[in-house]
C-alpha cells in the first residue's frame, strides 16, 4: 500500500510520557509504547482499567493533555480538527456495536464511507468495493440489510468498511464482543489474515483464549499503568 510504505522502519504508533484521561480522571499514567509496521498487539485489562480511552485517544477522539503520541505520521497533541479525518483515514477503527446504518444495505453503508471519505469515481468505488467484501469472506452480502446477516456478518461488513482506504492501522475495540465464541475465532483469523498482509492491528479483547491459543505481543491495563510484554513479565491469565 503506498501510504503505508513511508513508514518502514518508524512505528505506526509511538507513545511517550502519556497521561490517558477518562473525562477529568486519569485512567493511565506514564504511558510509553511503541508499535512497529506490522505488528499484531491485544490489548487487555479489566473493564474500566482505560483500553477504550487509550484507544480513542490514538485515534484523535479523546484529548491527549499530557505526554507524546504520534499515530500514523500525526501527533495527536497538536493535530488540529479539520485534520483528524486525514488521521482516520490512514486507520481502520472497529467497535464491539458494529455501527452500521440498519436501514441500508451492506453496499450502501460501504458507499456512505467511501463517498464521506472523498471517494467519486464510481469506477473505482465499484471496484473497491467487491475488493473488500471479498476480503472479509462476504463477496454476495452487497444487496443485503444488516438484519439479514449474522452477528458475525455485521462485524465482517464493519471491517470491510475499515479496510477500504487501506489503512496502515487497524484499532479493535472488543470486537468479538457480542459474538459466540466459534465467530469469535474466525473474526480472530481474519484480522490475523490482515495482519498478515502487513496491517498493524491493535486488538483490545477479554478473551483469555485469544491470548493464551494465539499468543502475540500484549499491552495490559492495570492499576493505572500499561504493562508491555516486550518489557517486563506479568500474569496473563488473571482477570481481564
Amino acid at each position: 500500500m503506498t501510504e503505508g510504505n513511508s513508514f518502514s522502519g518508524q512505528p505506526v504508533v509511538d507513545v511517550r510520557n502519556a497521561c490517558i484521561f477518562q473525562e477529568h480522571q486519569v485512567v493511565l499514567e506514564d504511558v510509553h509504547f511503541s508499535i512497529a509496521q506490522g505488528e499484531f498487539v491485544y490489548l487487555v485489562g479489566r473493564t474500566g482499567s482505560g483500553k477504550s480511552s487509550l484507544m480513542r485517544t490514538l485515534y484523535a477522539d479523546l484529548p491527549l493533555r499530557i505526554g507524546e503520541m504520534d499515530v500514523a505520521g500525526y501527533a495527536i497533541k497538536k493535530i488540529s480538527r479539520s485534520k483528524v479525518p486525514y488521521l482516520r483515514r490512514k486507520m481502520g477503527i472497529i467497535f464491539q456495536d458494529f455501527q452500521l446504518f440498519a436501514d441500508r444495505t451492506v453496499d450502501e453503508n460501504l458507499n456512505f464511507v467511501m463517498r464521506a471519505t472523498g471517494w467519486k469515481e464510481r469506477a473505482r468505488m465499484k471496484k473497491r468495493l467487491v475488493e473488500v467484501l471479498m476480503q472479509v469472506g462476504l463477496g454476495s452480502a452487497g444487496t443485503k440489510l444488516p438484519h439479514q446477516l449474522s452477528g458475525g456478518e455485521q462485524q465482517r461488513v464493519a471491517i470491510a468498511r475499515s479496510l477500504i482506504n487501506k489503512p496502515i492501522l487497524l484499532v479493535a475495540d472488543e470486537p468479538t464482543g457480542n459474538l459466540d465464541p466459534s465467530v469469535s475465532e474466525g473474526i480472530l483469523s481474519l484480522f490475523q489474515e490482515i495482519n498478515q498482509q502487513g496491517t498493524t492491528v491493535l486488538m483490545a479483547t477479554h478473551s483469555h483464549e485469544f491470548v493464551r491459543n494465539y499468543p502475540a505481543r500484549v499491552l495490559k491495563c492495570e492499576h493505572g499503568r500499561l504493562l508491555d510484554s516486550q518489557r517486563e513479565d506479568f500474569e496473563l491469565n488473571s482477570t481481564y
